[in-house]
């Protein structure tokens, strides 16, 4: 596969580009929006915070945005990298498998007739609802002697993902308590956030992440097809359990954090396979990076495409997704 950076130097030079974007992302999240800080300011909020309206917003508004748009940006892209490599299906990812829409759905469900409440009480309901979500679609895109094949996953995903979208909507519609509480948080969107949100499901991400890069070398074996890397030794079982683990604290961790944000997951693996290729101890780092870089450059981007008013972050990453899922779907279909 010919890709733009096709030696080592390169690919490390794109990676250390991309980390500086990163960075320069968050600062500029936190740096622009209906309020404009300067740089000293943001700096003057860590070194000597004076409870000042600006470091007040910088701390409890525009930090823990920034954190969560990078931290939910990273997640997505990582795990749409890994559920294209273990259903070898292009178009795979949590939004499109309804991992998103089922972990929304339990997060809906438990708010409106279980009383659930809290950051922590909301991460468990998303990491359940992933989990309960994921096993659905394998084992309704493995009926048939054929077995698991990406025709069948992608339309129990496309299914589930409706089905799950239906009933939320539903719920939210009978209860007007939880609709006040979530429809803004359904949309998808990183602002209004606070800290406690993000210490919440973070550690778990985190690890999944590092689960990820962990993980690659096995991905890599994988993607050869199931019989060779049956034949090289590979417990491929374990490897797609492991995946689907770290998958379902990704995609769970993300929802609980900023709701349902949809194709993230198919727009940046794409993006970096075509950088780097497919080994994948390159394109797990590269999602890891410019995943976060893609949301919080949508989200900024979100702050003024109605100013003053904002977008939510989920409206601006569909504006990008749908035209970039439509051109690999039509790609796909042609070969």
């Amino acid at each position: 596969m010919d890709t733009l950076l096709h030696t080592r130097s390169l690919k490390a030079a794109g990676l250390g580009a991309g980390l500086l974007l990163f960075v320069a992302g968050i600062i500029c999240s936190i740096a622009y929006g209906v309020t404009n800080i300067s740089w000293r300011t943001i700096l003057a909020s860590y070194t000597s915070f004076d409870g000042s309206q600006e470091h007040l917003i910088i701390q409890t508004a525009r930090m823990p945005r920034a954190f969560i748009a990078a931290t939910v940006g990273a997640s997505l892209a990582v795990a749409g990298s890994l559920m294209q490599g273990i259903t070898r299906n292009q178009l795979a990812s949590p939004s499109i498998f309804g991992i998103n829409a089922g972990a929304a759905f339990f997060i809906v469900t438990g708010s409106a007739f279980f009383g659930a409440s809290g950051l922590t009480a909301f991460a468990a309901l998303a990491f359940t609802g992933a989990a309960c979500t994921a096993a659905l679609v394998y084992t309704l895109g493995s009926i048939g002697n054929d077995g698991l094949t990406p025709l069948k996953v992608t339309l129990a995903g496309a299914a589930l993902t409706a089905f799950f979208s239906s009933l939320s909507l539903g719920v939210l519609l009978t209860s007007g308590q939880t609709f006040d509480q979530v429809l803004y948080w359904f949309v998808g969107t990183v602002a209004g956030r606070d800290m406690h949100i993000y210490t919440a499901a973070a550690p778990y991400m985190g690890i999944a992440l590092v689960g990820a890069a962990l993980l690659a070398r096995h991905m890599n074996v994988l993607a050869l097809g199931e019989d060779v890397a049956v034949g090289l030794g590979q417990k491929t079982v374990y490897i797609k359990m492991a995946a689907g683990i770290i998958i379902v604290l990704l995609a769970g961790g993300s929802v609980s954090m900023a709701g349902p944000i949809a194709f993230v997951g198919i727009i940046v693996p794409h993006l970096m396979r075509y950088l780097v290729g497919i080994e994948y101890r390159w394109v797990i780092p590269y999602c890891t990076v410019y995943g976060g870089v893609l949301l919080l450059a949508a989200d900024i981007s979100s702050r003024y495409i109605s100013f003053p008013k904002e977008v939510p972050v989920g409206i601006m990453t569909a504006i990008i997704g749908v035209p970039f899922f439509v051109f690999i779907a039509r790609r796909g279909g042609r070969s």
